[in-house]
């Protein structure tokens, strides 16, 4: 794989095939393998918080989820080939772990949410194993749930908790949570339990899906994609016009 930096953010240039490829490999091998996307907000959040940069920087394969990192990379010269979302390829390893034999653990959202979305993938994947799953909502008993996850011989992990403290949680954890395999997945549970819908296809490729979250969600969401994305416009424009004084510097002085 070809890793590049964006913003101090290190971006690994790959196809969804060749990730879930590439990762059950690693999975196969009993290889750990620590897995991250990044978006706008955590590029951004990742500038003044150290926990999250330190989490992301541990990780083993980092993939683009947001067409705003496409598109802003690419305009910097960066060699990005495509987006692969997390809710995406949170069903692609789920059809991989099913094929293969590979126990899965669910943690992540409310109760009924998380059961919601273990009888849902058991329905769409009749031979996935679901070696356990539980709540996000776990408060100081954070050390008996990783003892649940180690004990239920699942291979791959999925973490539906917001950041980030789902990349503490992980990076925190990754020694004793006993799996091959650990994604943070964000809000993938709500999508796959249908509390929440997600953006039509022709939003998601113009970079719109943010705006579809909005619409639904106003109140929680406006100010998070408002503040975030105006922060990344600033930083885009300020190393772009960086890359322009620095390209007519160069022709200056030859």
């Amino acid at each position: 794989m070809k890793r590049i930096e964006f913003f101090s953010c290190p971006m690994d240039v790959v196809t969804m095939s060749e990730t879930v490829d590439w990762i059950r490999k690693r999975i196969e091998k009993r290889h750990f393998t620590q897995h991250v996307v990044v978006n706008v907000a955590k590029i951004v959040h990742m500038q003044s918080d150290v926990v999250l940069a330190e989490a992301i920087r541990a990780c083993d394969i980092v993939n683009i989820d947001g067409m705003g990192v496409v598109w802003g990379a690419k305009m910097l010269g960066a060699p990005v080939r495509e987006r692969i979302a997390g809710v995406d390829l949170f069903e692609r390893l789920l059809e991989m772990a099913a094929e293969h034999a590979m126990p899965v653990f669910l943690l992540g959202a409310t109760p009924e949410v998380v059961e919601r979305t273990a009888n849902v993938v058991s329905t769409r994947h009749p031979l996935l194993r679901i070696a356990g799953y539980h709540h996000g909502y776990f408060g100081d008993d954070e050390e008996g749930v990783v003892d649940t996850i180690r004990r239920s011989g699942a291979r791959l992990l999925f973490v539906a908790i917001t950041s980030p403290k789902k990349e503490a949680f992980i990076n925190r954890w990754r020694e004793r949570l006993g799996v091959d395999f650990v994604m943070g997945v964000g809000g993938a549970f709500d999508v796959v339990a249908g509390k929440v819908r997600r953006a039509p296809h022709w939003m998601q490729r113009c970079g719109l899906e943010w705006l579809f979250r909005v619409i639904q969600e106003p109140r929680r969401m406006w100010k998070r994609y408002f503040v975030t994305n105006s922060k990344f416009a600033l930083m885009l424009t300020r190393a772009w016009l960086a890359s322009i004084l620095h390209t007519t510097k160069g022709k200056h002085e030859d």
